[in-house]
């Protein structure tokens, strides 16, 4: 079995993740201890070398497979439940005691149990 990194959800996760940091790319950059134009260059959808890929999934605090898709495969695997994607995030976090994280990870459940009821519907 062969796999490749699909750049561009690793790239908008990172993307994501920055603005809810409110960061540069170069705050990014330096924090995951990779170059800034590596950054740029996978916004051009130019896959990163092994060690930039580990370094952005660690700053992430995400899976590698997350953002592995198989060779030839058009589609993209389906993406882990938003709330699988939150949680490491979310314990990462040192500026939130143990019941605070638990208090937000219940608000993210039901928003989430909420939103998928009403997909459901439609």
């Amino acid at each position: 079995m062969s796999g490749r990194i699909d750049t561009r959800r690793l790239y908008n996760a990172l993307d994501g993740q920055r603005q809810a940091r409110n960061q540069s790319w170069r705050q990014v950059a330096t924090e995951a201890g990779v170059s800034p134009s590596l950054l740029s260059r996978m916004r051009n959808e130019h896959r990163p070398d092994l060690d930039g890929f580990v370094a952005l999934v660690q700053w992430l605090g995400l899976p590698a497979e997350s953002f592995m898709v198989e060779q030839g495969q058009e589609e993209v695997t389906p993406e882990p439940e938003f709330e699988a994607q939150f949680a490491p995030l979310l314990r990462a976090r040192s500026d939130f005691n143990e019941a605070e994280q638990e208090y937000l990870m219940d608000i993210v459940s039901a928003t989430m149990k909420k939103i998928r009821a009403d997909r459901r519907e439609r």
